[in-house]
């Protein structure tokens, strides 16, 4: 019997394969619509500590080749993705949950953090150290030193399980650097990756969002490769601890293959659910079902990590 089950710091998930923040994930109702599909989790839109429009409209579109975004982190305010996680896992046979929270300083994050650390939820949180669409705030994820700071600071009192969502890098040696770090803390998992930050898209002679003069975060099939080398790299670099969520360009059950095969333990999609909502969920397990009953693997453990190299 071929199985997607997996495992991330200790929580148990049927299926390997969930929403990615942002899509999805706004409201409770869209949220129990990933609850309920065939997916093995969900994880929330991006808490932060108070509510945000984000930016103005347009900002998603979507393209040939996956789509661009320039959101703002348009969220309903970390107390209300909060309070209903906790809600869900005092319910009998739920599953278990992510929930994404920033703040828009180290102070607003610890903030957050806090009011977790004492909240009763006990799944897991991912901290987003990678949106790059808010005006005036950097992906704090290139920023090595910012990075190492802000973590040392929250695992000096923060006792849950914590993972984090990181940018696309580009370079071996930034591989190397922020595995570095990385390995110094007890994270449950890292999430590679957001968006490519600041990508343009045209229709004619006009750009297709509105923030930042149509600059946007690229994300489906033209960062694929992008996500796959950043999965592949951290699991090579990575402590066995700190589990990997591959995300980028998963429209299909080979793509979610290939994600595992780099080292993901679970995968993300985002582009080709914002297209074609949660059905999604049931067809690309049942494609990577079938290619995993080609190969012979029974688990994912079977083949995760396992890529050839010539």
């Amino acid at each position: 019997m071929v199985s997607l089950k997996t495992e991330i710091a200790g929580f148990s998930f049927d299926n390997c394969l969930m929403n990615a923040a942002g899509i999805y994930c706004m409201t409770k109702e869209e949220l129990l619509a990933i609850e309920n599909s065939e997916a093995g989790s969900f994880v929330t839109k991006t808490g932060t500590l108070k509510a945000r429009e984000g930016n103005p409209q347009p900002r998603y579109a979507d393209t040939d080749w996956g789509s661009i975004n320039s959101m703002g982190l348009p969220n309903k305010g970390i107390d209300y993705y909060l309070d209903f996680v906790t809600e869900l896992q005092d319910q009998d046979n739920s599953k278990n949950h992510v929930l994404s929270l920033v703040g828009l300083s180290p102070e607003e994050t610890h903030i957050i953090l806090k009011k977790v650390e004492n909240s009763s939820y006990n799944g897991l949180i991912e901290l987003n150290l990678s949106c790059p669409n808010v005006p005036g705030k950097p992906q704090i994820a290139y920023d090595f030193e910012m990075t190492d700071l802000i973590l040392s600071e929250i695992f000096s009192f923060y006792q849950k399980p914590l993972g984090i969502k990181l940018p696309p890098y580009f370079d071996i040696v930034h591989f190397d650097q922020a595995a570095t770090i990385f390995n110094k803390y007890p994270l449950a998992f890292i999430n590679c990756v957001n968006s490519i930050g600041n990508g343009l898209v045209i229709d004619d002679e006009t750009v297709v969002i509105k923030p930042k003069n149509g600059f946007g975060g690229i994300g489906g099939d033209f960062i694929k490769p992008t996500a796959l080398a950043n999965v592949h790299a951290f699991y090579k670099r990575l402590n066995p601890s700190i589990k990997i969520i591959g995300t980028g360009g998963v429209k299909n059950g080979r793509d979610a293959f290939e994600h595992i095969l780099c080292g993901a333990s679970m995968v993300q999609i985002g582009t080709a659910l914002q297209k074609e909502g949660p059905e999604i969920f049931q067809r690309v397990s049942r494609e990577l079902k079938e290619i995993m009953a080609d190969k012979g693997y029974q688990s994912l453990e079977d083949f995760r990590g396992q890529l050839n190299y010539l």
